[in-house]
């Protein structure tokens, strides 16, 4: 037995040993992607609004680039899972760089379509981007898998402090924000050098007679796979609509937009800073258990929020609310890992982006129209309801496996 177990463990330190390089790469990978989506964000309303014909269509930049995202997940997919993850990051990265380079040019041309057409790019540059955490767990074993998620989730902080200083300084040097896409470009780039550097096994093919594992609708039927997505599906949304939301809130409570940057700024930090130790905790205490952590941490976020509208208050609320995406949105990333087979990856991890991340899109739009209608405590008061009903389906798909064995 001792000469069989010897291999299996070396293999899997080599493994590991993989993992850990990848995760570091995929970090960097990510805080460079994070600088262009980061980009968009902030100003793809300022610049709709000085090309838009319609000032109704400012955030329409925006919109597309969600869209491009959203778009881009089941292709993306396919394309890691016939070619590998590199081609598949590589292409991602590529439409970045084309996004960047033909957003400057429609700047400079006042060409309002064209740059929607650009940012609709950068979206497809995301889409190949949310897989990096998967890709960070694909080499790594069972017991490491939490940590190289959150390692490679960990580049986000970079972005989180570089973004601002180089926007601030890169903004007026040429026609207003063009510099800022050529820096987005560079960032692209580098992106891309990164991932051409990961290293990942392509999924061994079907054999003749065989199909890609199982059926999509056995995969998804799994107890802990329902888990999984309601925590992904949930920490995501309720970061988005909440997150949305605060810059709102606050202008709205007398408060000045450096005071929400001030707020979003401990709010991302909180997000991605637990990343350097998320994993050893989820290694100690389990998936199911650190997700519901997240859970209750939401939970204090809408608390905080309802307790008052100081900016000790905003910023509380945003960092409860960074904790808990963290905790839940990684763990729930480690619990899809957990679900599948190499031959079934690319459909599994298609399925779970393209739910949580169609949720998140509604809740952009939810943001505002909560916003307009009942305000700021109706917004901390929804948060509740939709995380109480993911920590049920957290707490009971355990026993509901458990049931399922049994009855086997």
């Amino acid at each position: 037995m001792t000469d069989t177990v010897a291999p299996v463990a070396s293999e899997a330190a080599h493994n590991d040993q993989l993992a850990r390089r990848n995760a570091l790469i995929l970090a960097l990978a990510q805080g460079c992607v994070g600088f262009v989506i980061s980009l968009n964000i902030n100003f793809g309303g300022y610049v709709g609004q000085v090309l838009s014909p319609d000032k109704a269509n400012v955030t329409l930049p925006i919109t597309t680039m969600l869209i491009g995202t959203f778009a881009a997940t089941l292709p993306m997919a396919v394309i890691m899972q016939r070619l590998g993850r590199r081609p598949g990051f590589l292409i991602g990265a590529g439409f970045g760089i084309a996004g960047a380079l033909l957003a400057i040019y429609a700047i400079e041309i006042g060409s309002f379509w064209l740059f929607c057409l650009a940012t609709h790019f950068c979206g497809y540059y995301q889409s190949s981007a949310n897989y990096y955490r998967f890709a960070a767990a694909d080499t790594a074993s069972p017991a490491f898998r939490p940590t190289a998620i959150s390692w490679a989730l960990a580049g986000g902080l970079l972005s989180a402090v570089l973004t601002p200083e180089i926007l601030t300084r890169t903004r007026e040097l040429w026609v207003p924000f063009a510099a800022c896409y050529m820096a987005a470009a560079i960032a692209a780039v580098l992106g891309l050098i990164a991932v051409s550097q990961v290293k990942i096994p392509v999924p061994p093919a079907p054999t003749a007679g065989t199909r890609s594992g199982r059926p999509l609708v056995r995969i998804i039927r799994q107890p802990r796979f329902i888990a999984a997505l309601a925590a992904g599906v949930v920490s995501y949304g309720i970061m988005n609509l909440v997150m949305t939301s605060t810059p709102l809130a606050m202008v709205a409570c007398g408060f000045s937009p450096d005071d929400a940057t001030h707020a979003i700024r401990w709010h991302v930090l909180a997000m991605y800073v637990p990343s350097f130790f998320t994993g050893q905790l989820i290694a100690r205490f389990g998936r199911e258990p650190m997700a519901l952590i997240g859970m209750v941490l939401l939970m204090a976020c809408g608390v905080v929020a309802l307790m008052g509208i100081s900016i000790m208050h905003f910023t509380g609320a945003m960092i409860a609310l960074g904790l808990g995406w963290n905790f839940s949105y990684v763990s729930a990333t480690a619990l899809v890992t957990d679900c599948h087979t190499p031959e079934e990856r690319g459909k599994t991890q298609a399925f779970n982006d393209l739910t949580v991340f169609g949720f998140v899109a509604g809740t952009s739009y939810l943001a505002g129209l909560l916003m307009s209608t009942v305000g700021w405590p109706g917004v901390s008061v929804s948060v509740f309801p939709i995380v109480a009903i993911a920590a049920t389906l957290i707490v009971a798909m355990p026993f509901l496996g458990r049931a399922e064995r049994r009855a086997t």
